[in-house]
């Protein structure tokens, strides 16, 4: 399917845009076993879920991490 098989959706605005791909994410993500979750991610979460169990300690709080960002910028 692409956006001009329903003209509908093309002549929205940008904020009526957004707003549709979220109604549409939160469909899809009602049912989490529809949503393919490939083999290489699957090994990052476990990789990364081995690295916090080996050192829970090491975690950023989400000011930290925004901060961090912000000095990146």
């Amino acid at each position: 399917m692409r956006l001009t098989d329903i003209p509908e959706i093309a002549n929205l605005s940008i904020p009526e845009k957004i707003l549709l791909v979220e109604e549409l994410w939160d469909s899809i993500a009602l049912c989490e076993s529809n949503v393919p979750v490939s083999e290489s991610h699957k090994n990052e979460l476990d990789k990364r879920l081995k690295r916090y169990k080996s050192y829970p300690g090491n975690l950023l709080s989400l000011d930290e991490l925004q901060s961090r960002i912000e000095r990146r910028k």
